[in-house]
C-alpha cells in the first residue's frame, strides 16, 4: 500500500495548481486524494496573464471530482498535504473542518506544500508565524501580517513546508517538496 497524500482545494481553485501536484505525485507512487467542502464535482479556473492587465485573468477551467468532504478526513492517513491557490483560499479558510485538518498536518510536522493564494489557508491557522514564505507576490503583505518573512522566490523550504509563488514555478516547488518526501515518507 503506498504513502497517501492529500490536497485540499474548492471550487475556483487554479486548475494547474491542483492537477500538476496531482498527477506529478502520482507518478512518483503516492496514493493521492482530493478533499473539499463537499463530495461533489469541483470547477476549476485558469489564470493567465494578458499584456496591459495589472493582474491576472481568470477563465473556467477543468473540472475534477472530490474524492471526499473535509468532514470525512482523517489527517492521520496522510503522510503530507498539498493546498492549491487561485480564488479556492479565500473561502476555505472560514471552513472549520479544513482548518482541523491543517492544525493537524503542523501540530505533526508533516510535510506540506503550498502554492499561490493557498498560505492563506496556513496563515488562518497561525502557522505561519515565524517561518519563511513565498506566495502569489500581491500577498506579501498577508504573509508579513500572518508573521511569515516574505521572499519572491520559486520555491521556498522551510523546515517541512514548501511554498511557491504561482504555476509559472510547478517545477522548483515539486522538486523540493519531493526531495523532503523522500526523505520524511518515501513510497513503499
Amino acid at each position: 500500500m503506498s504513502a497517501k497524500i492529500l490536497i485540499v482545494t474548492g471550487d475556483a481553485a487554479e486548475s494547474l495548481e491542483v492537477l500538476y501536484p496531482y498527477q506529478r505525485l502520482r507518478e512518483e507512487g503516492y496514493d493521492v486524494h482530493i478533499a473539499a467542502p463537499a463530495r461533489k464535482k469541483l470547477q476549476f479556473v485558469v489564470h493567465d496573464f494578458e499584456p496591459g492587465f495589472d493582474t491576472y485573468t481568470e477563465k473556467p477551467g477543468y473540472t475534477w471530482p472530490a474524492d471526499l468532504a473535509f468532514s470525512e478526513v482523517d489527517p492521520g492517513q496522510y503522510v503530507a498535504l498539498v493546498i492549491p491557490g487561485g480564488r479556492a483560499p479565500e473561502y476555505l479558510r472560514n471552513d472549520l473542518e479544513l482548518r482541523k485538518i491543517l492544525k493537524s498536518f503542523f501540530d505533526t510536522d508533516k510535510p506540506v506544500a503550498q502554492i499561490c493564494h493557498g498560505p492563506l489557508l496556513t496563515a488562518a491557522v497561525d502557522s505561519l508565524r515565524g517561518r519563511r514564505v513565498t506566495a502569489y507576490p500581491a500577498l506579501e503583505l498577508d504573509m508579513q501580517a500572518a508573521g511569515a518573512t516574505f521572499q519572491d522566490a520559486e520555491a521556498v523550504v522551510d523546515g517541512t513546508l514548501v511554498s511557491s509563488r504561482a504555476w509559472p514555478d510547478h517545477s522548483s516547488w515539486m522538486r523540493e517538496f519531493l526531495t523532503i518526501l523522500r526523505a520524511k515518507a518515501p513510497v513503499t
